[in-house]
């Protein structure tokens, strides 16, 4: 079970340098208040404060002590490893590729007895899984001490087999993880030897200094990924907060929540990032972002809050993100607020044109932009956005340290559409496009424009435009088919002109409860065959109407809450 190999990888992801320790120690972890139930386990190891390391192991009563004597073992297919709930135990645990478990039959680590079992490292991993899977960690406490804060991950599961193959199944689920460099962290070392069928959910990654829960593969140049590390990833039920960021990284962006990188076919759902990059250097070039993807394709980020989130320089701090590389992926149903940057990013570093097909659709950001409020509740910046779709969005902008506009456009891009979002601002313009771009590039059409003090402004390029029909004539946007889209509209929000949500429960203010813009969206369904996934944010179906906003409008008396859809 031991390898005492000591391996340190140095990557980059988008630009954050990666340096994850090696010294793979590893092994998963599970079992919570009560032991999960698995047919015909091989074997049953215990491990408790009060046990020898001269006992065989196989109950609670014959326990062994530490586990540097469950290092000794070699584990097998079903095998269970179980730390007495309550008990702390020095760290680290590793699995190496002698413990390897299956899919169906997983070498299985967590607590017995009453409560969850707490392991303690110090400069180490908290618990290490090295060119294995078949792997479950369930139900443990994990924490860093001293320079587990610097250099580590809490739970590090990593491969460089040589011989090309993606390792299958690891499960991580109610954990709480504090105290290191990275809490979660899942690598490899080419983009065939990563893992499948990983699963991280219902955990706690807090305290950690430079991001919660990371996945990564081999950097990328500028050429698109020719492969990806991972397959088949879900983060469910994780909550990321209070990761605080290094004053002193000037080189890399800490403080980052929730990262998937070097993923094919991956899920990040009903969770949450909040109040992390409160520490994030001041001079690094990049900031932290609270839920983002970068090299991947094929993503889903759904259902998920985050806020609160901070960055130290004068970039980033966003509520959600897709970076270099990311395609086919699609972000919804998300709640963005109070964040230092926008409450959603969409960027690249590269002229790749990798950053292709993604979406935005039924989201809302509120009072985002809180340091920096001029890169807007919507951002889209790089050298290359292809085929990027932002519809029915809701996004409300107030005054903060300087204005703040709904949307700002900064990207070299084509075919990038922006429809039946509803952008309010309390003065500043609610689009501003460093470009006069061209409807080929980027086409805005049935959005609604609302300025609540009553100044109507839209900055296109170097003009800017006192009214929606004065911007139409002279650009072409907003019509379709030789017919005026757009409007100029009071939505009716529940919660008044430009509400501030301060928490998920008031998502419901941005509800429009009048029939102003009731089935005045673009029903993108037809002719260009979206699919606009047939519910809003609430979980209220579209039927055969399509809103503008996150929203369908609460015209029968019928009050919604709730801060995501069902």
């Amino acid at each position: 079970m031991r390898d005492n190999s000591a391996r340190r990888l140095v990557g980059r992801c988008t630009g954050f340098l990666v340096a994850v320790p090696l010294a793979l120690t590893g092994v998963l972890v599970t079992g919570c208040v009560a032991t999960p139930h698995y047919t015909a386990p091989t074997r049953e190891y215990y491990v408790s404060p009060d046990g020898d390391d001269h006992n065989d192991g196989r109950s609670p009563e014959r326990a062994w002590r530490s586990l540097k004597r469950a290092d000794a073992e070699s584990f097998e297919p079903g095998d269970r490893l179980l730390l007495r709930g309550g008990g702390r135990f020095p760290g680290p645990l590793q699995l190496g590729a002698d413990d390897a478990g299956r899919a169906d039959e997983p070498v299985v680590v967590g607590s017995y007895g009453g409560g969850r079992a707490t392991i303690v490292a110090d400069a180490t991993p908290g618990i290490s899984v090295y060119n294995t899977a078949g792997v479950e960690i369930r139900g443990l406490v994990i924490v860093g001490r001293n320079r587990a804060h610097s250099g580590q991950g809490g739970i590090h599961v990593y491969s460089d087999r040589p011989d090309g193959a993606r390792l299958r199944h690891v499960s991580i689920d109610g954990v709480v993880v504090s105290g290191f460099r990275i809490g979660v962290q899942i690598g490899s070392a080419s983009r065939s030897t990563g893992f499948r069928d990983v699963r991280i959910t219902d955990s706690v990654l807090r305290g950690n200094r430079d991001i919660g829960l990371l996945t990564y593969g081999p950097p990328t140049g500028e050429e698109a990924p020719d492969g990806y590390a991972h397959q088949d990833v879900v983060v469910s039920g994780v909550e990321a907060h209070h990761n605080t960021g290094d004053p002193g990284a000037h080189d890399r962006h800490t403080g980052n929540g929730i990262v998937l990188g070097s993923v094919r076919g991956g899920r990040i759902q009903e969770s949450s990032a909040h109040d992390n990059g409160t520490r994030a250097s001041a001079r690094a070039k990049e900031g932290p972002i609270g839920i983002w993807a970068y090299d991947s394709t094929g993503l889903i980020l759904e259902r998920n809050r985050s806020y609160r989130n901070h960055t130290g320089s004068r970039v980033d701090g966003a509520g959600f993100g897709l970076d270099s590389n990311v395609s086919d992926s699609t972000v919804q149903y998300n709640l963005s607020f109070g964040n230092d940057g926008p409450g959603y990013h969409a960027y690249t570093s590269k002229t790749n044109a990798a950053h292709d097909n993604n979406v935005f659709r039924f989201n809302i950001s509120s009072d985002d932009g809180r340091r920096w409020p001029e890169r807007g509740g919507i951002h889209i910046h790089g050298d290359g956005i292809h085929r990027l779709q932002v519809y029915n969005n809701t996004v409300v902008m107030t005054h903060m340290v300087r204005p703040g506009t709904a949307v700002r456009l900064h990207a070299t891009s084509r075919n990038v559409t922006l429809r039946n979002n509803l952008l309010v601002t309390d003065g500043p313009p609610p689009v501003v496009a460093d470009t006069a771009y061209p409807r080929e590039q980027a086409l805005l059409q049935g959005n609604d424009y609302v300025n609540t003090a009553g100044r109507w402004s839209l900055r296109w390029g170097d003009k800017v435009y006192s009214g929606l029909a004065e911007w139409r004539s002279a650009t072409g946007q907003e019509t379709a088919d030789g017919r005026g889209t757009g409007f100029e509209a009071d939505p009716c929000f529940r919660g008044g002109e430009a509400p501030v949500v301060r928490d998920e429960s008031q998502a419901a203010l941005l509800v429009p409860v009048c029939d102003t813009l009731t089935d005045k969206g673009l029903d993108l369904r037809s002719p260009s065959g979206t699919d606009m996934g047939g519910q809003d944010y609430f979980g209220e179906a579209l039927g055969g109407a399509v809103p503008v906003g996150a929203a369908v409008p609460e015209t029968d008396g019928a009050s919604r809450t709730g801060g995501s859809p069902s």
